[in-house]
């Protein structure tokens, strides 16, 4: 352990001080002559030692028992002025007994200003450390932050992808394979024309293979529109969630019921689909999980806000899976849902119990949404 050695300039100041500490004592000792006589002449002397072991030091203690000896012997011990001694035995005897009694004061002195001096450099090296525990903990704040938005910046992107396959894929189905089933059932409806000159057995064949191939069409169209639905596009969100809600309705049995004001404008093509997707994953979830026979699908603009509110009467998700929702180790869906919304600012809320579910976001809205014609154009 290395304490900090004083400056020339505190050393200085102790030595100026410690000096100045013997002369007033002296000059007050000779002011309460008077009241104190001069049977004992080192009443205040102490005082000055005192002071100078607990200020200055070892040095400057010396410094000030020094001056105020020779002064005590020069002023007060008769004969008063000059340095000769009446009564020498008992006058050196007082001398040694004040340097004496003044080493164990500057000792004690020394001992607890060392003491203090030990404590002080030990809060400096532990307010050192906090400082460079704080400066570390703001740089490792700093980088994970850092981390977590680039994190934040590669889910979107990646998210962005995603639904661009999706789109790629659904315009593959539809405009591949779509018109190649299309040209299958061509050639099936020939060899249909052509069914008073088969066999019976083969002509039973073709009809049961061309209501196949509807059935493929039918399927390779519902899956098309469901990775990408052609309507988000074309006529925006609340005509494509009322279709996906028709086609999901008469799948599962559920009556959904859908509250979209008729002036609800466009919105970013991203944000769009991003709604869109959460209200698909929401009905998902009450088909699979809820139990209820009915939903509700409501879409507002309230305080500069879009929200938007899936709500069953369902079951209710069971508590232990509502505490493993609140951890990273949540469902996939919600996480999902809420990493799409905090691209926008949103956030999701989940509020569940014996009577029913309720998945609420609020993402502010846009400064200005572009519309259709405006995007295709930008596109």
């Amino acid at each position: 352990m290395e304490m900090r050695r004083p400056s020339a300039a505190e050393i200085t100041r102790r030595y100026g001080a410690a000096l100045l500490a013997a002369l007033a004592a002296l000059f007050l000792r000779k002011l309460l002559a008077p009241v104190l006589g001069v049977a004992n002449p080192y009443h205040t002397a102490w005082a000055a030692v005192v002071f100078a072991a607990w200020y200055g030091g070892i040095g400057p203690s010396i410094l000030t028992i020094v001056v105020d000896l020779i002064g005590v012997w020069y002023w007060f011990l008769p004969p008063s002025g000059s340095f000769g001694l009446a009564n020498p035995r008992v006058d050196i005897a007082g001398m040694m007994g004040f340097v004496i009694f003044s080493a164990f004061i500057v000792a004690f002195g020394e001992s607890a200003r060392r003491s203090l001096a030990r404590s002080q450099w030990a809060e400096e090296q532990l307010q050192i450390a906090h400082s460079d525990l704080e400066g570390k903990i703001q740089q490792r704040t700093s980088e994970l932050s850092t981390a977590n938005e680039s994190l934040r910046e590669l889910s979107h992107h990646l998210q962005q992808l995603r639904d661009q396959e999706r789109r790629q894929i659904a315009r593959e189905l539809h405009d591949s394979v779509g018109q190649m089933l299309a040209a299958l059932s061509m050639n099936i409806a020939k060899v249909q024309s052509q069914a008073q000159r088969l066999d019976p057995k083969v002509s039973a064949a073709v009809d049961e293979n061309a209501a196949i191939v509807a059935q493929i069409s039918k399927e390779i169209r519902t899956i098309s529109h469901l990775l990408h639905p052609p309507l988000l596009d074309a006529a925006g969100l609340a005509s494509a969630i009322r279709w996906y809600v028709d086609g999901f309705s008469e799948r599962s049995k559920i009556k959904v019921d859908i509250e979209i004001p008729p002036e609800f404008r466009r919105l970013s093509d991203e944000m769009e689909i991003a709604i869109f997707r959460m209200v698909q994953e929401c009905l998902t979830n009450i088909h699979r999980h809820s139990g209820s026979s009915t939903a509700i699908i409501a879409i507002r603009e309230e305080d500069q806000n879009i929200v938007v509110e899936v709500k069953d009467t369902g079951t209710g998700i069971p508590i232990d899976r509502q505490k493993e929702m609140e951890t990273v180790r949540g469902g996939v869906g919600f996480r999902g849902m809420s990493e799409r919304l905090s691209q926008f600012g949103g956030e999701l809320n989940v509020k569940s119990g014996s009577g029913g579910t309720s998945v609420t976001a609020k993402l502010p809205f846009p400064p200005q949404s572009a519309s259709p014609l405006e995007r295709r154009t930008a596109s």
